[in-house]
């Protein structure tokens, strides 16, 4: 369950009547515990209470008790053994009346009325294994509000099947943002103060909901029309009374859909809520998803959160404001300069989904306008900060809407606090009706038609004329002469999973380097596009969210290059990191953040979790001071022995054998010398036996003396005549070998899986004998030195090809040609190679200790074998000190000395 659904649970929960003896199972079945779970803790054999409450093993412990004994109760649970014994993180006592809880993790309290519940829902989301419930409890209307509309949304689909295509889906979109603006409206006093929308439905529509719509449209109808136009009185005096918004929201006629009795009561409870605590930077994240049947079954999980936000914005620009406003502190003259400066900065989201990062740009900024006005006491100046200055385009006519709407409430809500509530109602309506946020897709569009430079005046556009209003208005910045920052979260898609569509707007963004379309994320059409803008609008400065395999492997080789060419530098980075939502358990790609500039700023400054280091340059790795680039090479660049993929059958299965055939054919002297033991990753990682027939060309005729063989033989041949590939096919005639053979051993092969779990300090390496034959899921060093084996198991290997190698999702992703053979070793000495060898064999030594575990088992990073990392660590300073003389402090030296090394070698 996500917070929404929980929220929801919540919420149907708390209007039930109180029963003490289920209470606690209710509560649990609120929060995501299934059915089979509750019936086991009412049998008992779950239920580890000593209180005769109800005890979750590790989660919670509730006891229900007699009215005005809250107090003993709960201290009897903070003193109970089995709280103690069981680990639960949660302690919660209630009499029906009032409820009282603890978290035992954290040691923050709960007290409030039992029917206050649903309103801190959030305090017991780590029990469904939600943890940011910091981010929810202050956004916890947002999440009301956006389940109810769900469920609005839904029943009025339900209701009007035919709104549910596509050609009726922006109305209902748009009248969905209506009633957005209605509820927020009625709340905030800004109809009236004795106007309410949601109680004239109430009071004027039919309790069954047959003229539920016609209210609606009148009420609408009222908004529209300015206070003094005659066809203003012909409406009924219960819509006469809403005042003229205009905006746009409100300018052309829109077919209200029909409700039902459940739509309308739906209605009436979303605005019944508090919409004045809406937190429009959150919200409108979380409203999108209702229209989007893709993100429905998501709901709450996809907005990003305002510290995430943050990440981009503070290094883009308000960490330079926010010190440029302390140092002009107790200076007017400076304040007043600042401040003008703000007025004039324009904020531009190229993929702006429903306005996150603009709505979060615009409220920090009114905050340090708003603390320049204290420090002048200019108590409450207007603001000078224009919302058209901030800018956006997205492909969601919805989102579209909304992102606008949002900032509306930002802004008035930044009145309100600044300037006080009745100034702020008194100038909000009517709304501006330009609209300054774009409808259309990025990749396609001139970005410098709809964020210009200074003095240009614009229309708003979008990418084609059937989805362009010919009438729309021309919008000059209010305020010349500012800083361009672009920023926003572009939408992530590697190359495989792209639809043809999407690979048309990459290619239309990269069209001046058509390769990088066939190989890179559909992210990087932004930096592409940021390359144009920059060349037209070079007081320019862009800061994305992207996948960080940007800058890890191949696509960090191709795509910098070209962006380096451009004179555009890396001014700020912030290293790889989770991006977080609102899913259960935090689940979030990992991004990094590459803030890019023509302003080469001489101090450029990476982030690492809370760290900051200062440099003079970014590279493509997001490396301290390294602008290389490291590209595949066919050859080792040092001493290490050369790596060969493994071997590709390409059979269908039929040179494989079963444990059972396998042995038959062991048994007998003629065919033994024809199985071979076959390694892939899976087989190295997990431990698991598999077999295959090997047959040498001078073998093949007597091989088929075996009559098992030569059904074996004949089936591979008939797979591979009827495969499309004409390689393949080519290879009918010569059944008994792999398609592709890359090498065998003569005597030994370290083994290299190509791809493994990013959760191992370890690459899961091992050295086998001759008798084995590698899988193509893995690559192979065959009969080479041991100290190979060293090199490759060691930390400092891992953080090499973890950088320059690129990961499959978040594993690990191991290439010889780009991790391997461009790995940097120093020259080695005999005394260096005998050190390495023998730390080798402790490693092997240690491993074969712990057998029969598997290497998953053995590199399970919370249950590896202290006899292995102790060998592994000695390892990895035996291997450090030949780079450095010592133990390197971090990844980043590690990092720092490989590319010197790598320069100085690839010379």
């Amino acid at each position: 369950m996500n917070a929404v659904e929980i929220e929801e649970a919540v919420s149907e929960f708390e209007k039930k009547p109180f029963n003490p003896k289920e209470f606690p199972y209710g509560f649990l079945l609120a929060y995501g515990n299934k059915n089979t779970t509750i019936k086991k803790i009412k049998e008992g054999s779950a239920n580890k209470s000593d209180l005769n409450g109800v005890l979750q093993r590790n989660n919670i412990h509730i006891v229900t008790c007699e009215e005005n004994n809250i107090e003993e109760t709960f201290l009897s649970l903070k003193k109970s053994q089995a709280t103690r014994k069981h680990k639960v993180k949660f302690i919660l006592a209630t009499d029906g009346k009032e409820l009282s809880a603890e978290d035992l993790i954290s040691g923050e309290i709960l007290s409030c009325e039992y029917g206050d519940l649903s309103n801190h829902f959030c305090f017991f989301l780590p029990l469904a294994g939600i943890f940011n419930n910091k981010e929810i409890n202050e956004n916890s209307i947002d999440i009301k509000a956006t389940g109810r509309l769900n469920k609005l949304y839904l029943e009025l689909l339900k209701n009007n099947p035919g709104w549910g295509g596509s050609d009726m889906r922006k109305k209902m979109n748009s009248f969905m943002a209506r009633l957005i603006f209605c509820f927020f409206a009625e709340d905030t006093e800004i109809f009236g103060a004795n106007i309410s929308f949601t109680n004239t439905i109430q009071q004027i529509s039919d309790s069954n909901a047959a003229n539920t719509d016609y209210v609606i449209d009148q009420i609408f109808q009222a908004m529209n029309l300015p206070n003094n136009v005659p066809k203003k009185s012909c409406l009924p005096k219960w819509a006469s009374l809403f005042p003229y918004v205009n905006g746009g929201l409100f300018s052309s006629s829109l077919e209200i859909p029909k409700f039902s009795r459940i739509a309308r009561s739906y209605l009436i409870h979303i605005g019944h809520l508090d919409w004045v605590k809406i937190n429009p930077d959150i919200f409108g994240s979380m409203i999108q998803a209702v229209s989007n049947d893709d993100e429905r079954g998501s709901l709450g999980m996809h907005y990003t959160s305002v510290p995430s936000i943050l990440k981009v914005l503070n290094p883009l620009f308000l960490d330079e404001i926010r010190f440029k406003l302390k140092e002009a502190k107790g200076n007017s003259r400076k304040l007043t300069n600042l401040r003008n400066r703000l007025s004039k900065i324009r904020i531009f989201d190229p993929a702006c989904g429903s306005g996150n990062f603009l709505v979060i740009a615009y409220k920090e900024m009114r905050k340090i306008e708003n603390e320049i006005n204290r420090e002048q006491k200019e108590f409450g100046r207007k603001s000078q900060i224009p919302l058209t200055n901030f800018r956006g385009i997205e492909i969601s006519s919805f989102s579209c809407e909304i992102a606008r709407l949002a900032l509306i409430i930002a802004e008035y809500q930044c009145n309100e606090l600044y300037l006080g509530q009745l100034e702020t109602i008194a100038e909000f309506l009517p709304l501006d009706s330009i609209n300054w946020i774009t409808c259309g897709n990025a990749l396609k569009l001139d970005w410098s038609t709809i964020c210009p430079d200074t003095g240009s005046k614009i229309k708003t556009v979008a990418d084609d004329l059937f989805s362009t209003p010919l009438d729309q208005t021309e919008i000059d910045f209010k305020n010349e002469g500012g800083i361009t920052y672009l920023c926003g979260n572009p939408p992530y898609k590697g190359s495989k999973w792209q639809t043809n569509e999407q690979k048309n707007d990459l290619a239309n963004a990269w069209r001046e380097h058509p390769n990088l379309a066939k190989t890179t994320d559909f992210v990087t059409g932004w930096i592409a596009k940021y390359l144009d803008y920059s060349n037209k609008i070079p007081n320019s400065i862009a800061a994305f969210v992207m996948t960080n395999s940007i800058c890890q492997g191949l696509q960090a080789s191709l795509i910098w290059p070209e962006v380096f060419k451009e004179n555009i530098k890396i001014i700020f980075a912030h290293s790889s990191f989770k991006w977080r939502n609102l899913a259960a358990h935090n689940a979030g790609v990992t991004v990094v953040i590459v803030g890019m500039s023509k302003n080469n700023k001489k101090v450029k400054r990476i982030f690492e979790n809370d760290l900051i280091r200062e440099c003079s340059d970014i590279g493509p790795y997001l490396i301290p001071n390294q602008i290389s680039v490291v590209r595949k090479m066919q050859n080792p660049l040092s001493s290490q022995s050369r790596m060969l993929f493994g071997n590709m059958p390409r059979d269908g299965g039929f040179l494989f054998l079963s444990y059972k055939e396998a042995k038959t054919l062991l048994r007998n002297e003629e065919t033994k010398k024809y199985v071979k033991r076959f390694m892939g990753s899976e087989e190295l990682i997990n431990g698991k036996q598999r077999f295959c027939l090997w047959i040498e060309d001078e073998d093949l005729e007597d091989a088929q003396r075996s009559e098992f063989i030569k059904k074996k033989l004949l089936l591979v041949a008939k797979n591979r005549s009827e495969s499309k590939a004409k390689s393949t096919r080519d290879f009918a005639k010569m059944p008994h070998r792999f398609v592709q053979i890359a090498g065998k051993a003569i005597e030994s092969t370290i083994i290299v899986p190509r791809v493994s779990s990013e959760n191992r300090q370890y690459y899961p390496v091992d050295y086998l004998t001759k008798d084995f034959i590698i899988g193509d899921s893995a690559q192979a060093i065959y009969d080479a030195p041991l100290w190979n084996f060293s090199i490759v198991a060691s930390k400092l290997h891992l953080t090499w090809i973890a950088t320059v190698c690129g990961k499959l999702e978040n594993r690990f992703r191991y290439s010889n040609t780009l991790g391997w053979n461009t790995f940097p070793i120093p020259k080695l000495t005999e005394k260096n190679i005998d050190d390495l060898n023998t730390s080798a064999e402790n490693i092997l030594i240690a491993r074969e200790e712990n057998f029969p575990s598997t290497l998953a088992e053995l590199y399970n990073p919370s249950k590896m074998p202290q006899n292995l990392i102790k060998a592994h660590k000695e390892n990895d300073e035996m291997i450090e000190r030949i780079y450095i003389g010592r133990k390197f402090r971090n990844d980043t030296e590690r990092l720092e000395q490989l590319f010197k090394l790598y320069n100085k070698l690839n010379k």
